[in-house]
């Protein structure tokens, strides 16, 4: 640890980043296309609810989050500490956001575009499949990379589900420990037997996890530009 090199702790990071999206994505797009597209018959008051308590998710610190993957996940599923229970309770933590940002981006298409659909004899699925979603594209990955940023700064939750202080080597095993770039700084900062020495260690990575947070974002922006040159 005092030697510098940072392999494991970078591929944790994009590990975790990759599970998270695949576990967070396909629930918080639905539950904006249900919140959005499907509340015609349902009592306005429950929906209310739903959102109010959808804001308030996104108002938790991150700490609660880490506890509730500690109990639903390492303990109660018997998870064990490991990538697999982060990743779940990263997914949880980005939600929030990824439904409130998605849901906004599907209102935000025109009404004009569903009675199109609708009065060319698509169904509802098929309009809201191929007419909405796509053009609210750009919205959802914003929301995406939104969800992914916060997450992967985030240390509390890691720390409390299978972040590990060393790991020589890069694992793919999704039911072991793991590094983290944000773990890894903490234990640098807060750990390290010669807080001098590791400082150096302690801004490299930083800087390579503003990288990655920043490609992130970069790619979402050049996807979300395709996008709308195509629908323009």
């Amino acid at each position: 640890m005092m030697a510098g090199g940072i392999s494991s702790a970078i591929a944790g990071t994009l590990i975790l980043m990759m599970l998270t999206i695949i576990f967070s994505l396909p629930l918080g797009v639905g539950a904006a296309i249900f919140l959005s597209e499907y509340t015609d018959k349902v009592d306005p008051r429950i929906i209310r609810m739903i959102r109010l308590a959808i804001n308030n998710l996104a108002g938790v610190p991150s700490i609660v989050y880490g506890l509730l993957g500690l109990g639903l996940f390492v303990l109660f599923l018997q998870l064990g500490f490991s990538v697999l229970s982060a990743s779940l309770t990263l997914s949880f933590l980005t939600l929030p956001v990824i439904i409130a940002a998605s849901e906004e981006a599907l209102r935000n298409v025109p009404m004009e575009y569903r009675e199109a659909s609708l009065a060319l004899g698509a169904s509802k699925w098929e309009t809201i499949k191929n007419v909405v979603l796509p053009s609210a594209t750009p919205g959802i990955l914003t929301a995406c990379i939104l969800g992914l940023s916060r997450a992967a700064g985030e240390t509390a939750p890691l720390l409390m589900t299978g972040a590990a202080y060393y790991l020589p080597q890069v694992t793919g095993n999704i039911f072991k420990q793991f590094m983290a770039l944000s773990t890894h700084i903490f234990f640098m900062a807060t750990q390290s037997p010669n807080p001098e020495a590791t400082r150096p260690i302690q801004f490299g990575t930083v800087t390579v996890l503003l990288f990655i947070v920043l490609s992130m974002n970069m790619f979402a922006i050049i996807l979300r530009s395709r996008y709308r040159r195509r629908f323009k």
